[in-house]
């Protein structure tokens, strides 16, 4: 049983296999065993994660969003290329973008640099969650945490994108690890040092504050973990600091109006997805087993608790709530509560023997060792089918990637006069289209009213007339758009026929038929050339 103490106390830390063991020679060679045990099963955990993040990286092109942060950071970096369609400061902060950057002054622009420092980042959480679950259960505890994010499809799926959510997690992670720290020695620095974090957090994707509401629920819960005004105070201090970094850069860089337009947009957008998007997407993607195996371990082994499971579940159910109840909605948005399910299921497969189980006492322990395996391959399957099966039509919710921008960003850089304007459906296309091509594109989809807009897009005020005179001069759908706004997809057909726009260019994948399971070319991505009247 694991007893809660107060950190003004002396704390009893978690059982560590490292720790000398006094008996007999062989006890003593069974501990040196296990002690270099720990970093081969560490090694290769990260191993098989580092292979389920990298393997075919850049089979498929960017989407949307990758090619914004991206397109940030080329512009950060000084590329004439890219500059002029994706200005420094957008929507969110930028320390991810930052160190992009200085790889592309090093290496230059390309999208596997983009997704090889995402899959990294991903790769140290992992290293982050071992020491999480060590210093509250044990190495035991840690190592298989480890592995249940290493080979989670959510966190697998979300770090192979250029996404600010792989980064976040790691932030949010890093947080969780000093606070406990906090918890487990009462030292002021570490609590300065939670702070500190949360103020990265915010620098990294300013969503991921909802964490500081985690802090203070875990606080305030955990009433055996004295905290001085003194101490609060300097950690205040130490979150500030960096977060006030934002406000100073925008107000350097002149776009203090952008921001703030970005905040309106994000409180008055309307909802993008129904109430049961998260229940619907995120338990499978953690893996339904990790999940059953947290819960279960709450109430099995209840007569345990402490302050660890405090601040591992108020760091799950503040930003559950938070994220259920705003609006707008997206699947990698609650990642950051991934590494905390990832321990709580591991205390469960690591600690807990159910009663009921009659087995001899020199077997019990090949009950948890099972369980373990279980669960890690109904991680590891669907992570590499979806790693390896990347061109299918029917695929994970948030799986990034778009088959032919690569491609026809590379046609349109070669063909297309260096002044064309494009005119897609909707904004995604038009981002890949300026970072692939290197030419100006506008979505159909933008709306004219900059209460209904993310203000890092401008609109087509008037697409028909911009037709007819020349400004615009090629003409884009895609499949992807297409299938999610009929409305706007009608439009560009429309002057598609309208101006007897030409077929100059397209991409095709292979697609089996789910009646008799032919395969056919279906064209995804076509490019029209438009003649003014």
């Amino acid at each position: 049983m694991i007893e809660s103490i107060s950190p003004s106390t002396q704390e009893v830390a978690p059982p560590d296999i490292g720790a000398q063991v006094a008996g007999s020679p062989l006890e003593r060679v069974r501990a040196r065993a296990l002690t270099l045990t720990v970093p081969a099963v560490l090694v290769a955990i990260v191993g098989i994660g580092g292979l389920l993040r990298f393997w075919d990286i850049v089979t498929l092109g960017y989407n949307s969003d990758e090619a914004v942060y991206s397109g940030q950071a080329a512009s950060l970096a000084g590329d004439p290329a890219l500059s002029q369609y994706f200005p420094i400061i957008r929507a969110h902060p930028m320390v991810f973008q930052y160190i992009l950057s200085v790889v592309y002054s090093v290496f230059g622009v390309h999208d596997i640099l983009g997704r090889s420092l995402a899959a990294i980042v991903g790769l140290v959480t992992v290293l982050l969650v071992y020491r999480l679950g060590a210093d509250l259960y044990g190495q035991w505890v840690g190592l298989v945490a480890a592995a249940l994010l290493a080979f989670m499809p959510y966190h697998v799926v979300v770090t192979r994108q250029v996404l600010l959510d792989g980064p976040l997690t790691f932030c949010t992670t890093l947080t969780l690890l000093l606070l406990v720290r906090f918890a487990l020695t009462g030292r002021t620095p570490y609590l300065m040092g939670v702070g500190s974090a949360l103020g990265l957090t915010f620098l990294t994707k300013e969503t991921g504050f909802v964490l500081a509401g985690a802090v203070f629920a875990f606080l305030a819960l955990s009433p055996q973990i004295k905290v001085r005004f003194t101490t609060l105070l300097a950690a205040g201090i130490s979150l500030f600091i960096p977060m006030f970094m934002y406000p100073v850069s925008l107000e350097l860089a002149g776009r203090t109006d952008t921001a703030r337009s970005y905040l309106v947009w994000q409180l008055l957008r309307p909802a993008n997805h129904s109430w049961d998007f998260f229940p619907t997407v995120v338990p499978p993607a953690i893996g339904w087993l990790v999940v059953i195996a947290a819960l279960v371990g709450l109430v099995a082994l209840r007569s345990q608790r402490t302050w660890r499971e405090t601040a591992l579940l108020s760091w799950i159910v503040v930003p559950v709530v938070m994220f259920q109840i705003w609006p707008v909605k997206g699947f990698q948005y609650l990642l950051p509560i991934a590494p905390a399910v990832a321990v709580l299921a591991a205390r469960t497969l690591v600690l807990w023997r159910p009663r009921w189980l009659a087995l001899p006492r020199m077997t019990r322990p090949w009950f948890n060792v099972i369980a373990v395996i279980v669960v890690a391959l109904t991680l590891l399957v669907p992570s590499w089918t979806t790693t390896a099966n990347q061109h299918a039509t029917s695929r994970m919710a948030g799986q990034g990637g778009i088959p032919g921008v690569r491609e026809t960003g590379a046609w349109i850089e070669e063909n297309v006069p260096e002044d064309a304007v494009f005119a897609t459906i909707g904004p995604s296309m038009a981002n890949l289209i300026q970072f692939y091509g290197h030419r100006q594109a506008y979505g159909l989809s933008v709306s004219t009213n900059p209460l209904n807009r993310n203000p890092s897009y401008l609109p087509l005020v008037n697409p028909d007339a911009q037709i007819r005179y020349g400004d615009v001069q090629y003409l884009v759908w895609d499949s992807f758009t297409a299938s999610r706004t009929q409305f706007f997809t009608a439009s560009l057909e429309k002057y598609i026929k309208k101006y007897n726009a030409r077929e100059v260019y397209s991409f095709s994948v292979s697609v089996k038929s789910p009646n008799d399971g032919a395969v056919s070319m279906q064209k995804i991505i076509i490019i029209y050339e438009v003649s003014p009247r």
